[in-house]
């Protein structure tokens, strides 16, 4: 009986609601990536399921400008890539000189691909045919830029071998589909809205990279893995395309009430089902894949949390 009392009294506790209204900020990218319908089903949740809670997702220009926004206070929770978290916490790369130690994570949600989009008909086959091109890297202060600029430089390319343009997701597809530029990159979890609908208007093709080229990407970013993106997964993709994924990181700031991060990690891995209703990318969010992924340390909430279901957590995820 007194077993019962305490596992009664234990479930009380793990879903009893916040002392007080908060209102959350949920920092994501543009509309046309994945973060921002991940934010919004996040977002959809919290309001669902923690009492007192009041989450909104925001429009942003995505990972590097997200890890500014944690920093500051003016969001609760952001999503970013693995590579810009990890250079933000270490004050590296587009860090140096601003090093941003308040950086803490709930969990890795899901990998990003690097996808290289063209017309089927633009000639344009390898990273080494965009010389000479008008190429998107990437909306200014995104993951996307970050990624692009790595995977060219560790592969003797700079933006002095073509026209770089930094347009957001929308715009890339855009600007492609009307012939104003030859190439874009996206960083996003596949599949993204804006290349399903540009796959939908125009023949398109996705340019692999190869073994060598991730190789010389992943000697520069560690947090680079080889990905394959599957056949069909956008209209005329015949074949399965060799690209390289990255990590995306739920973060917060240290500041946060340890209470709060224990509810929403709770709630992340124990409602996963509703995030994937919104967005297939979800399918990645397991306990597993946030062990194996995360580059920075868990907040003390989400470690109460993966202590709590047992979770085995490796040292440099403790703070």
């Amino acid at each position: 009986m007194r077993t019962i009392k305490y596992a009664v009294a234990a479930s009380l506790l793990a879903t009893a609601p916040l002392a007080a209204a908060q209102q959350l900020s949920i920092a994501t990218g543009g509309t046309g990536g994945v973060y921002y319908p991940i934010g919004g089903g996040f977002a959809e949740m919290i309001n669902d399921h923690i009492e007192g809670a009041d989450a909104t997702a925001e429009v942003t220009g995505a990972s590097v400008e997200n890890m500014g926004l944690i920093m500051r206070g003016d969001a609760d929770l952001a999503l970013a890539l693995a590579d810009t978290v990890y250079q933000a916490y270490n004050g590296t790369g587009d860090f140096e000189q601003r090093q941003i130690e308040n950086i803490r994570a709930l969990a890795s949600v899901y990998p990003n691909a690097v996808q290289l989009v063209t017309l089927a008909d633009s000639g344009i086959e390898s990273l080494a045919d965009l010389e000479g091109k008008r190429v998107s890297v990437g909306a200014p202060g995104s993951g996307t830029e970050l990624n692009a600029r790595a995977l060219l430089e560790s592969n003797g390319m700079s933006y002095d071998d073509f026209n770089p343009q930094r347009l957001n997701f929308n715009e890339t597809a855009d600007a492609i589909r009307d012939g104003d530029i030859d190439a874009g990159f996206w960083s996003v979890g596949p599949p993204t809205s804006s290349i399903l609908n540009l796959a939908a208007t125009r023949d398109i093709r996705l340019i692999g990279f190869s073994d060598e080229e991730i190789a010389n990407a992943q000697e520069d970013e560690p947090v680079f893995a080889p990905y394959e993106l599957a056949a069909g997964m956008y209209d005329g993709m015949d074949e399965a395309v060799q690209t390289i994924g990255i990590p995306n990181v739920l973060v917060v700031n240290s500041d946060m009430d340890e209470e709060l991060a224990y509810e929403l990690t709770k709630l992340l891995f124990e409602h996963t089902d509703e995030l994937i209703a919104v967005h297939p990318a979800a399918n990645d969010t397991t306990i597993e894949f946030t062990m194996e992924s995360t580059p920075v340390p868990l907040h003390p909430g989400a470690i109460r949390y993966f202590e709590e279901v047992e979770a085995d957590i490796p040292d440099r995820l403790r703070p």
